[in-house]
């Protein structure tokens, strides 16, 4: 496994794969989001419920969109949230959520949890938007499907 973490070795755990070890763990982890499949009626809800952070991605996004997104996500029906138009965003908003309550109530964001973003389908358009490059309300405008 290649590294760029100076003080990086390659250790073998208890599986017998070699993973590179450091004295700061961010250096050799990922953040992977999830694609399209993963929402669910609800999603997202105890987190708007929860923390302002969350409930403000949620209302840049119906802005954004200008509808409520996050009505049809806590109420759905179901057959409507896995349109592929909704399903997309909906996910990207709450990826985002969930960072953006990381950041406000613990301190850290991506570089504290990992140095590397990817995605799986649509997890690829929310890793760009979890660094610096693009608020999520520009994302949520991204003609869907991708």
């Amino acid at each position: 496994m290649a590294t760029s973490a100076p003080n990086a070795r390659l250790t073998s755990d208890t599986s017998g794969f070699r993973t590179a070890a450091s004295a700061h763990p961010a250096t050799t982890r990922a953040v992977v989001f999830p694609g399209q499949g993963s929402q669910a009626v609800g999603m997202g809800q105890d987190l708007a419920a929860t923390y302002p952070a969350a409930r403000a991605v949620f209302d840049e996004v119906d802005d954004a969109l200008g509808e409520r997104l996050s009505r049809l996500m806590a109420e759905g029906p179901e057959q409507t949230l896995t349109l592929t138009e909704n399903a997309q965003p909906a996910l990207m908003s709450v990826s985002m959520a969930v960072l953006r309550v990381l950041e406000a109530e613990y301190g850290f964001g991506i570089p504290e949890i990992g140095r590397y973003v990817a995605g799986h389908s649509l997890g690829e358009y929310t890793a760009p938007v979890a660094g610096p490059c693009r608020p999520p309300c520009r994302s949520a405008r991204v003609p869907w499907p991708p």
